[in-house]
């Protein structure tokens, strides 16, 4: 019988020069990563990359040690927790998912569970989309410091890469991830993991024809310079090859003289020699090329994937509109049941809602006010079981996130139920919190019409019910309690959604006259809730500040037989429109049919994501994402004859065809996380705008190829009125089983889109940027003869 030979075992001395070469190679790693991220022995840097314990908290009871560090990519955290048995949870979150990083107690769960813990300490981690924030407190004053400024410097830092930086980063992170041995080098099965991890499938043959070509050395592993070859071969991009060599005379650098025809010819821009320098001073990556005033096919690239070559005008992320207009000029950006995280009956309140919808250029939220103990009124959606907020940490949370995104003017739309004694408490909330913020007075000499935008800057205005006109002394003396003089469509319609969930006791006190506090009502100035009687009835009695709320239905049947009443309507007045009371899942209607008439602030969940808020965001995404967008001007003139069911001769008829050729998409992410999984990419554009102008084209399903797909496919749009379009793509993994699946999207107005070969940077479901997924497509738009 032959014995099986055991293997001598290592030496201690060879194991502890493999753990140095490895803690070495992650040393290195980290260095080259930092200083990608401009962040070269920082030493808030360090501290992060070295790890340090900090305290997780999730409420009063429950309160645990984490060790946190930051991976030598620079942008995973792994965290660890400290159980007593043998396998620990871990787990690792990105940069990329963070939204802000803040300090103290400016979470709900700091103000709650942490208040008695010095703020200095504590300091919370606010993720994008529908994850909940993380609430950390670290041992020393110094130490917070550390992670707070070492994080906000990665989120800025990270946000100055250019594109090309940020999909080499991804790569090179997948390829990591695909080194499982962590020995810098790659074997042929590490290789088909990795082609995998970013999407792509490959047969046996491919990959190994590829690894051959790579591998120079011969050694059955790529290490070094061969990663890079390898690199480059993933990374080639034909269609750039092909436009590259048509404007390089076919060498290898791109004179001014030629990236001023290219600008010309293909991307329709009328500029001079002096805006070509500059392209090429900003994104030219060789020295040597820039002393020639030349481009690099490198620095053609990375030109075309920076905002300078986006399909959105890089002059209408600042904003470049008109703000001195009345405020009845103005699609106002708007928020429904803006307290709640989730759905209408069971999902949570918070002022975290309010935040989010502010910092997203919201400028119009709702407050649905109730009696609360201890007499202090709360938020909440009435009669259902989602969780209360006082509103007065509302009104905190407002304060001081109103203007962080925008210094346009934010508007409380309140939903009144509370009794005199609480509206009294509310009035004085808004008062002593907000100060010279709250508007209270008219301003000087706007008495007949609105402020504008710019006159309202940094100032907080109230929608609600009022017991007297703006013309008359706001400060007389009418008695406390005095009936108001009706209920808004608002209230019904919110009698009508809690019918289901309310009992008959609660019916009858909810259909008794609310009384109102004159306290409460002097709030209240150019923003007056009043029941809505109609057309003519408003153009004869109401004066310009009275306001009415329309369900969506109610709303879409006017424009439907009313069009161009609603338009003249919505030149004097504001209009607000609020999802149908059925839509207790919090889902969203189709915004475009209320804005082709003019109504300012079409209010949408903004807590859900879905179709009607991507289209939401994109017309929100221009003028700078200030929250107010000027109306196209023949829905401002009072006098105007558009109907946008009726297209007639007028302004704004100047039909287009729109042409748009989808050339390729890049590092598209995986949907379903299984290694073996790859997406089958479908891409759909869709025109929103006028009933005629509406449209909907589709591109092949690309099989098995979510990191370089190729269409080259085109297709043609009629639109008559593009001052109202918006057009919006959307990719999706192609399912025949069953519903596709959402990979990414943008939408962006018609007037805002850029000609000629452009990148698309898309976004996810949340809205949120993907830091390397993109669409190549080429863009025209030809204006057609009138018929």
């Amino acid at each position: 019988m032959q014995c099986v030979r055991r293997q001598p075992s290592r030496s201690k001395s060879q194991e502890q020069v493999q753990e140095e070469e490895r803690q070495e190679s992650k040393r290195q790693e980290a260095q080259l990563n930092s200083k990608q991220l401009g962040l070269p022995d920082d030493e808030d840097l360090r501290v992060l990359l070295k790890g340090s314990n900090l305290y997780k908290l999730k409420s009063g009871s429950w309160k645990r040690p984490r060790f946190y560090k930051l991976q030598e990519d620079c942008k995973t955290v792994w965290y660890d927790s400290k159980k007593l048995f043998k396998s620990s949870e871990s787990q690792t979150f990105s940069v990329d998912d963070i939204e802000d990083v803040r300090t103290g107690h400016q979470t709900e769960e700091m103000q709650r569970f942490a208040s008695s813990t010095p703020s200095n300490l504590c300091f919370s981690i606010i993720f994008k989309g529908q994850r909940k924030n993380l609430n950390l407190i670290a041992s020393d004053e110094k130490e917070a410091a550390h992670w707070v400024s070492g994080f906000g410097k990665l989120l800025t830092n990270s946000s100055t890469m250019n594109q090309t930086q940020k999909v080499q980063h991804w790569i090179h992170s997948c390829l990591r991830k695909a080194d499982k041995n962590k020995d810098n080098r790659m074997t042929l099965k590490e290789l088909k993991g990795f082609l995998q991890e970013v999407n792509i499938e490959t047969d046996e043959s491919y990959a190994k024809q590829i690894f051959q070509q790579c591998d120079k050395s011969q050694s059955g592993t790529l290490e070094g310079e061969e990663i890079e070859t390898f690199y480059k071969i993933l990374t080639e991009r034909e269609e750039i090859d092909v436009i590259f060599a048509t404007y390089s005379d076919g060498g290898s650098l791109m004179s001014t003289e030629n990236l001023l025809r290219f600008l010309s010819k293909e991307q329709r821009e009328s500029v001079g020699a002096e805006y070509a320098k500059s392209l090429i001073e900003k994104y030219e990556p060789s020295e040597q090329a820039k002393k020639q005033e030349a481009m690099t096919k490198d620095g053609f690239l990375i030109y075309l994937l920076s905002d300078d070559g986006n399909l959105f005008n890089v002059s209408h992320r600042k904003v470049y509109q008109d703000m001195k207009q009345p405020l009845s000029h103005y699609f106002i950006s708007s928020s429904h049941n803006t307290y709640l995280m989730e759905d209408q009956l069971t999902g949570p309140s918070s002022t975290e809602a309010y935040i989010r919808a502010l910092s997203k250029g919201c400028r119009c939220v709702e407050l649905d006010c109730w009696d609360g103990p201890n007499s202090e009124p709360v938020i909440y959606h009435g009669y259902t079981l989602t969780s209360k907020i006082l509103f007065k940490d509302v009104i905190s949370a407002i304060k001081k996130y109103a203007f962080k995104t925008s210094p346009y003017p934010v508007i409380l739309s309140l939903e009144n139920h509370c009794s005199l004694e609480q509206q009294i408490k509310m009035a004085d909330h808004m008062k002593s919190i907000l100060g010279d913020m709250l508007l209270v007075a008219p301003l000087e000499g706007k008495l007949k019409e609105f402020p504008s935008p710019e006159e309202l800057k940094g100032k907080i205005l109230v929608k609600g019910k009022k017991l007297n006109k703006l013309e008359d002394d706001v400060r007389s003396a009418s008695a406390s309690g005095t009936e108001a003089d009706d209920v808004s469509d608002e209230d019904e319609a919110a009698e009508m959604e809690d019918e289901a969930v309310k009992s008959k006791v609660q019916e009858a006190q909810r259909k008794a006259k609310l009384k109102l506090a004159k306290e409460l009502s002097d709030t209240v100035v150019y923003c007056k809730s009043v029941h809505f009687s109609g057309f003519d009835y408003a153009l004869e009695h109401q004066s310009f500040y009275e306001m009415s709320s329309l369900s969506e239905d109610k709303a879409l049947k006017l424009a439907n037989e009313s069009g161009n009443k609603f338009t003249k309507h919505n030149t004097r007045q504001l209009t607000r429109i609020y999802p149908d009371g059925m839509r207790t899942d919090s889902s969203n209607y189709n915004p475009v049919d209320t804005w082709n008439v003019g109504c300012q602030i079409v209010a949408l969940n903004f807590q859900t994501p879905c179709a009607e808020m991507d289209v939401y965001q994109g017309r929100f995404q221009d003028n700078g994402a200030c929250g107010y967008v000027l109306k196209p001007q023949f829905l401002r003139q009072s006098d105007s004859r558009f109907n946008p069911r009726s297209i007639q001769d007028g302004e704004w008829w100047t039909p287009k065809k729109l042409h748009i050729m989808v050339i390729s998409g890049q590092q598209l992410p995986k949907v379903n996380k299984k290694p073996s999984s790859i997406v089958d990419p479908l891409i759909t554009m869709e025109i929103h705008g006028v009933e005629r102008d509406k449209g909907r084209k589709q591109t092949q399903i690309m099989k098995n190829n979510g990191f370089n797909p190729t269409w080259n496919e085109n297709f043609e749009f009629e639109i008559d009125v593009p001052a109202l379009a918006l057009l919006r793509i959307v990719v999706e993994d192609y399912d025949a089983a069953s519903r596709n699946d959402f990979i990414g999207q943008f939408t962006v107005p018609l007037t805002g889109v850029k000609l000629g070969y452009r990148h698309i940077h898309l976004l996810s479901k949340n809205g949120d940027q993907y830091p390397s997924a993109t669409l190549f497509v080429h863009v025209m738009l030809v204006e057609q003869n009138k018929s």
